[in-house]
């Protein structure tokens, strides 16, 4: 096989805060996520991609939010972890595409320091990798300012 594609999804609730992470930026506001670890939206979906582009499970299996080790953590831990997997040694991440869907708060400002550092943790050029920011247009948990969610599609190669 020459190439893998794996798609991750993830949604938190959220509850009056101040401030959540998402990509591993840490974004002021006035709602916080409920999560075990630190409720990266789009770090958890990135691990799910990558565990499903090489068959290796989900995030759930890897870091069930039964195990207080993971109370509070940094999902760029997560991350590190799922890459250095004997499953992924082979692999290269290709590109990557996300969107992260909020009412709140307005991820604008948000998007290049994200891109910068999901290039930086997965030895991309930036230009491989895509955040988009969407709202719901007031529909559902997410646009009720609710909920958090992303999607992910990663791009993987053999390495030669």
């Amino acid at each position: 096989m020459t190439h893998r594609v794996g798609i991750g999804y993830d949604i938190h609730r959220l509850e009056p805060g101040n401030g959540i992470f998402v990509g591993g930026v840490q974004i002021p506001c006035e709602y916080r996520v409920i999560a075990h670890s630190d409720g990266d939206v789009l770090l958890h979906a990135l691990c799910d991609a990558l565990l499903g582009a090489v068959g290796a499970g989900d995030i759930g299996e890897h870091f069930p939010d039964t195990d207080e080790a993971h109370r509070g953590r940094d999902s760029r831990t997560f991350l590190q972890a799922v890459l250095a997997l004997p499953a992924l040694k082979p692999w290269r991440v290709t590109n990557l595409d996300s969107n992260i869907i909020a009412q709140v708060p307005r991820l604008g400002p948000y998007k290049l320091p994200i891109r910068q550092l999901l290039a930086e943790m997965l030895f991309l050029p930036l230009g491989r990798v895509g955040v988009k920011a969407r709202t719901n247009e007031g529909l559902d948990a997410v646009g009720e300012k609710r909920a958090i969610q992303a999607q992910v599609v990663v791009l993987l190669e053999p390495i030669r």
